[in-house]
């Protein structure tokens, strides 16, 4: 059974760093590039940041770019994400998603990030 289950999420204040991890179970974690994503309330669900499954690679919005740093372990088939600098307007739902190069995908169910003072 396919697993994504993000977690570190909370309650941070502006300026302030979380970093969420994303354990996954149930597929070839090192065959995929994993992403994570985040969808503030009343809006669309937006890229943050991408991986390759061999780590080589990374690239990010432009909207956390400097700030943001994706990052994953094979071994213990776990992607994170260190977010720093924190603002308000990073207040969202954040998912990790899976992506094969033949195509499947699968989505974490999420977990909320709210920066505030």
């Amino acid at each position: 059974q396919v697993q994504l289950a993000e977690s570190g999420g909370g309650l941070v204040q502006p300026g302030g760093s979380l970093r969420l991890s994303c354990a996954a179970s149930g597929f070839t974690f090192s065959s995929y590039a994993m992403s994570w994503y985040r969808q503030a309330p009343g809006a669309e669900r937006d890229w943050v940041a991408t991986i390759s499954s061999a780590a080589s690679a990374t690239s990010y919005a432009d909207s956390v770019k400097g700030r943001f740093t994706i990052s994953r372990d094979n071994a213990k088939n776990t992607v994170y994400l260190q977010m720093n600098s924190l603002k308000p307007e990073d207040t969202a739902v954040y998912y990790c998603k899976a992506r094969h190069y033949a195509g499947m995908t699968y989505w974490g169910k999420g977990t909320l990030v709210t920066v505030s003072s």
